[in-house]
């Protein structure tokens, strides 16, 4: 596969900030109201909104972590001080992660893509990679704090929201980052440089499975896209 994709400006500049900053302002503000909304439902198994409510969690949770991913990449904001605080405020929101340590690693992927050392790349089956993915980036005292936080946060919020509208969305939430972002565009073996596959051209779908990045083979063509434009790169 040629690389043919277009390079496309980073940011367009609003104020001293920058767009990427605005739009991670609003991912982490749509993911803040959400969960403080959801805190006080009065949770019902049998209500549909249930279901869908998780969904949404979990996608604004996804969200979060397509924000931190930008700030890696230096998209959210030409600032230096913006562009880092969007990059540890989402990963700890995510949780509890250390920004460096998951800016480090995911550097190291473009590097090394597809190589033993590529710490996102695992030759073994879907739920073995998951396993090595999921320990490759969790600490133990990651999973420590956010007990902790869970058994404070009981106090005051029921059990059962903490449950279903923060537990479960974050970890539904690595389902669909890993799936989308890194098992199916890289597993196997492929004839261009990045080692990747894309999805086909579906803007909706692409947007609603993974913020675009199903278009895997163009964010590695162009890093230097955010996540909200990398639609435009897509031939």
């Amino acid at each position: 596969m040629a690389d043919n994709t277009p390079h496309i400006k980073i940011t367009s500049p609003v104020g001293s900030w920058g767009a990427g900053a605005w739009v991670a302002l609003l991912v982490i503000s749509l993911w803040a109201l959400s969960t403080i909304l959801l805190m006080q439902w009065q949770v019902n198994f049998a209500n549909p909104l249930l279901y869908v409510f998780i969904l949404v969690q979990m996608h604004l949770y996804t969200g979060l972590f397509i924000t931190a991913h930008d700030a890696m990449h230096r998209t959210v904001s030409a600032n230096k001080t913006v562009n880092n605080a969007a990059g540890y405020i989402t990963t700890f929101l995510y949780a509890a992660f250390w920004y460096p340590t998951l800016l480090k690693k995911h550097h190291k992927h473009h590097s090394h893509v597809h190589t033993d050392e590529d710490p996102d790349y695992h030759k073994g089956s879907f739920w073995a990679w998951y396993s090595r993915f999921i320990r490759n980036y969790l600490s133990i005292w990651q999973v420590v704090f956010m007990a902790a936080l869970f058994n404070v946060l009981k106090i005051w919020i029921p059990q059962p929201n903490l449950i279903l509208f923060w537990v479960v969305p974050s970890l539904l939430s690595t389902l669909q980052l890993f799936y989308f972002g890194t098992y199916q565009p890289h597993k196997g073996e492929h004839d261009n440089q990045y080692h990747s596959t894309t999805q086909k051209k579906n803007h909706v779908f692409a947007f609603l499975s993974c913020y675009f990045f199903g278009y895997h083979y163009e964010h590695h063509a162009s890093p230097g896209t955010p996540w909200w434009m990398l639609w435009k790169t897509k031939s």
